[in-house]
């Protein structure tokens, strides 16, 4: 992990509320935050402090009321919808507490159709996707459908499918919240491992914090504003 140089997503005086009869409920306030190459950052907060709003935000999945999103370097505020779209393509992986794979196809064919979608040809596709469950630790699961998968092998098919398309950011939504806890610690560490091996970014909502504290860093939200812990 290297803090030198330009982060790879940057939120800048974030600012988002949401009308609740004549008032506004404000959520998050002047929110700063930085996210390097190489580092596994927890967001650590109670429920109902923006946690989602912080990641549906730094994903381009939701415009703030005000501040600016960049993605290493670039300023997204401006973006078109259509625009948006391309960089969370390119740019950024979800993963949510939920897997939400598609049940009719194998756990190869899931972190295929991200590349398909993105126009790689489907050997090229059908072989980054191999390697990715192998090394996720499924070289023998690849032909499973989701439902012949236990939980932690789904929630692995379900990061792979996240970074297949090589993003810089890796967004997670309380990815081991469904598990056991050995099995979420297995699912951790093959994501820190990912991370480490690939130079990714991966911001980690999580209640764990027996997880978060492996993480490399930690933040939580305070009164809307991004705190270092």
């Amino acid at each position: 992990m290297s803090m030198n140089g330009q982060p790879v997503l940057a939120v800048e005086g974030i600012e988002r509320r949401y009308k609740q009869g004549d008032s506004a409920i404000e959520i998050l306030s002047d929110a700063h935050f930085s996210l390097y190459e190489g580092e596994a950052v927890a967001l650590v907060a109670p429920s109902g402090t923006g946690k989602s709003t912080l990641l549906h935000i730094a994903g381009l999945l939701e415009r703030p009321d005000a501040g600016e999103v960049r993605i290493a370097g670039t300023a997204t505020s401006g973006l078109s919808d259509d625009d948006r779209t391309r960089v969370r393509r390119t740019e950024i992986g979800f993963v949510y507490q939920f897997h939400h794979l598609l049940p009719e196809f194998t756990a190869l064919e899931n972190v295929m159709l991200p590349q398909l979608i993105r126009g790689l040809h489907r050997k090229e596709a059908a072989d980054r996707a191999q390697q990715l469950l192998s090394w996720l630790g499924l070289p023998n699961r690849s032909v499973h459908r989701p439902s012949e998968l236990s939980g932690g092998e789904q929630q692995r098919v379900a990061i792979a499918r996240a970074v297949a398309n090589a993003p810089r950011i890796l967004l997670a939504d309380e990815p081991t919240g469904n598990l056991d806890p050995v099995t979420a610690d297995h699912v951790f560490d093959s994501l820190g491992r990912l991370v480490r091996a690939t130079g990714l970014a991966a911001l980690i909502a999580t209640h764990n914090m027996d997880l978060a504290a492996r993480m490399d860093r930690r933040i939580t939200l305070r009164d809307g504003h991004v705190v270092e812990i």
